[in-house]
C-alpha cells in the first residue's frame, strides 16, 4: 500500500503518481491532510443543497481548494484547521451531509478516475483565481455556485458522457471566473501599459515578493513608502510593474531572479526576506528560511505567517483562529487590510546588498518587457491587422503557461528562438522565463515577444484572439495562430479546460501530458480538438506552417 498519492502536477515521480513523498517536497501527512480537506468540501457541496452557504462557507470553499495546490501548503496544522472550519460550516447547513470517502478520491475505474480527477484540477486552479477576484471585492454568484456543484459531482457517479459535458461546462464557468479577476486587478489597479522592467537590483534594504496576488502587493507597496526599503517582484509578480497604480511607487524598482523553480538557488544566502503571496512555495534551504514571510492560505512549518491585520491573536477559537491565519470570517464585504511590520523590519535589519548588483535572465539579458495586455494589444489592433493584410506579420504563437524543473522544458526557449521573423510571439505566466530576456526584434514597431502577464492573464490573450477573429471575419481556428503551452499545475489545468470549452483546436502542449489523463480521455481529447504533445521545436514548427 502506498504511504500517499498526487498526480495533479507535471514533475510526478515516474510520470505517473507520487506514493512515497511528494516531488515537490510534501510529505505523506500533509498529501493525506489535503485529500481529507478534498473530501471534507464535497461535504461542504453536499451540504448546501438544504441551506444557503454563508459568506464565510464560500471563502472555505475557495481557500479549501486553493490550499491544495501544488507547492502551496505544506503545513498539516493550517490544513487541519480548514478542515475543522469546514466540519463545522457543513455541520451548520447540514448535518446529515456526509463527507466523500478518502478511500474512493482516485481510486475506481481508470477512465472515470482521470474524468473526476481532471474536474478536481480544474476546480483547485479556478479557487485561486476567485481567491484573488475576492480580495478585491469582486465575486460571481455563478462561479460560486459551481464550486458547490462541482464538489458534490466529485462525490456523485456519472457516465463518461456526462463527465466531459461537465469539464465543458466548467471551461465556460472558468473563463468568467477569469473575466472576473481580470475586471478585478484593472479596476483597482488600472489596465496594464507595455513597461520596460530592469533586472538590476540597487544596493541597500529590499523586500521580493513571489507568487500572484497584487492586493498583497499594493498593501506592501503603501507601508513601505518613504522607508528606504525597495521592492522587487519575482517570478509570477512581473507583470504587477505594468499596472499604473502599482507602478507609480517610485520603490517598485524592478525584477528578481527568474521562474518559481530556481528559488533555492537565487534566494540562497539573499540579503533580504521574501514574501510569498501564493504559490510557487518550495521547501526552503536552511540559508534563507529565516527570512521567509508567508500569508493567506501559503504554509510552511515553522515559517513566520502575515495574519489578518484584524486578527484576535490570543484567541483560541475556530474562527479567531481562521481570521488570523487566513483573514477569513469578518463579517465585513471588505478584506482586512494587513500588517507587514514583520518582514518591513527584517529587511531593515539585514540591510540588503553593499553595492548594486546586476542580474539577468537565463539568456543574459538586462531587460525585461511586460504589460501587453488586452487593453494594450487591442489599442493598437489597427496596427496588428494592417501589417498581417500586408503580410508583414505571417503567424502568432501563444507561447506561454508554467515553468518547471523537469528537463525538455529548454524545447520552449528554442521554440522562440526558431521561429520566423515574421511572426509574434503573445505570453503569459512564468514559463516566459525561458526566453523573456531574449531580444528578437520587432515588426514595424511590435515587439514580436509581447508579455501578457499572468497565468490568469490567458483571460486577455483569448479576447484578443475573439477581437482578430471579428476583425478577419472568421472562426478563431481559422487564424493564424497557435497556441503551445507549457503546464505544469492546477491553474493550467483550468485554463487548457477553458480553451477546450470554447472550441480551440491545435493546442500543442508539453514537455509531457498530464499523468491524470488516462489513454482513453487523452485519446478523445486529440480525436475531438487534435491536442498535439510538443515533439521538437524544428518538427512543430515545420508541422504548423504545412497545416
Amino acid at each position: 500500500m502506498s504511504d500517499m498519492f498526487c498526480f495533479q502536477c507535471e514533475q510526478t515521480a515516474g510520470g505517473k503518481g507520487c506514493t512515497k513523498v511528494g516531488v515537490c517536497g510534501k510529505s505523506p501527512e500533509v498529501a493525506n491532510k489535503q485529500d481529507k480537506l478534498t473530501c471534507a468540501l464535497v461535504g461542504l457541496g453536499r451540504a448546501a443543497t438544504k441551506n444557503t452557504p454563508s459568506k464565510l462557507a464560500d471563502e472555505l470553499m475557495m481557500l479549501g481548494l486553493f490550499a491544495t495546490i501544488t507547492n502551496v501548503n505544506f503545513d498539516k496544522l493550517r490544513i487541519n484547521e480548514l478542515i475543522n472550519l469546514i466540519q463545522d460550516e457543513k455541520n451548520k447547513l447540514d448535518s446529515s451531509a456526509k463527507d466523500f470517502p478518502v478511500s474512493d478520491l482516485w481510486t475506481g475505474n481508470e477512465d472515470i478516475v482521470s474524468l473526476r480527477s481532471t474536474l478536481l484540477l480544474g476546480l483547485r486552479g479556478m479557487a485561486a483565481y476567485a481567491w484573488h477576484a475576492y480580495v478585491l471585492d469582486k465575486k460571481d454568484d455563478e462561479v460560486t455556485a459551481w464550486f458547490y456543484k462541482g464538489m458534490r459531482a466529485i462525490g456523485e457517479e456519472h457516465t463518461a458522457e456526462e463527465w466531459l459535458n461537465l469539464l465543458m461546462e466548467f471551461g465556460q464557468i472558468n473563463l468568467k471566473c477569469m473575466g472576473l479577476l481580470d475586471e478585478a486587478n484593472t479596476t483597482a489597479f488600472g489596465h496594464p501599459v507595455p513597461t520596460k522592467v530592469s533586472t538590476l537590483v540597487e544596493k541597500g534594504p529590499f523586500i521580493v515578493v513571489t507568487g500572484h496576488d497584487l492586493h498583497d502587493l499594493k498593501q506592501l507597496l503603501e507601508q513601505t513608502e518613504g522607508k528606504g526599503i525597495n521592492i522587487y517582484t519575482h517570478s509570477e509578480m512581473l507583470p504587477a510593474h505594468a499596472y499604473p497604480e502599482l507602478k507609480k511607487y517610485a520603490h517598485l524598482k524592478g525584477n528578481f531572479g527568474t521562474a518559481w523553480q530556481n528559488q533555492q538557488k537565487e534566494f540562497d544566502s539573499i540579503p533580504a526576506p521574501i514574501l510569498y503571496t501564493t504559490n510557487c512555495l518550495m521547501p526552503p534551504k536552511s540559508s534563507y528560511a529565516d527570512r521567509i514571510f508567508t500569508t493567506a492560505v501559503v504554509g510552511y512549518p515553522e515559517l513566520k505567517h502575515i495574519p489578518d491585520a484584524n486578527s484576535k491573536k490570543d484567541s483560541s477559537s475556530i474562527l479567531e483562529k481562521a481570521m488570523e491565519l487566513f483573514g477569513i470570517g469578518s463579517k465585513e464585504n471588505k478584506m482586512a487590510q494587513k500588517d507587514f511590520t514583520p518582514i518591513i523590519n527584517k529587511a531593515l535589519e539585514l540591510g540588503g546588498w553593499k553595492e548594486d548588483k546586476q542580474f539577468t535572465g537565463i539568456n543574459g539579458g538586462t531587460e525585461l518587457m511586460t504589460g501587453f495586455a488586452r487593453n494594450a494589444v487591442l489599442g493598437v489592433a489597427d496596427k496588428v491587422i494592417d501589417a498581417v493584410k500586408a503580410g508583414a506579420i505571417k503567424h502568432f504563437f501563444l507561447v506561454g503557461g508554467c515553468d518547471g524543473a523537469r528537463p525538455g522544458r529548454n524545447y520552449y526557449t528554442e521554440f522562440v528562438k526558431n521561429t520566423p521573423k515574421d511572426t509574434v510571439i503573445l505570453t503569459l505566466a512564468c514559463g516566459k522565463y525561458r526566453f523573456n530576456d531574449l531580444n528578437i526584434g520587432d515588426i514595424g514597431g511590435i515587439p514580436r515577444i509581447l508579455d501578457m502577464g499572468q497565468c490568469n492573464d490567458a483571460y486577455s490573450a483569448i479576447q484578443v484572439a475573439v477581437a482578430l477573429a471579428g476583425a478577419f471575419k472568421c472562426g478563431v481556428n481559422d487564424l493564424p495562430l497557435t497556441l503551445v503551452l507549457s503546464w505544469y499545475e492546477q491553474k493550467a489545468v483550468c485554463i487548457l479546460l477553458t480553451l477546450l470549452a470554447l472550441g480551440i483546436k491545435n493546442i500543442y502542449i508539453g514537455p509531457t501530458l498530464p499523468a491524470f489523463l488516462s489513454g482513453n480521455v487523452l485519446n478523445i481529447l486529440v480525436e475531438k480538438f487534435n491536442l498535439k504533445p510538443i515533439s521538437t521545436p524544428e518538427d512543430d514548427i515545420k508541422a504548423i506552417f504545412s497545416r
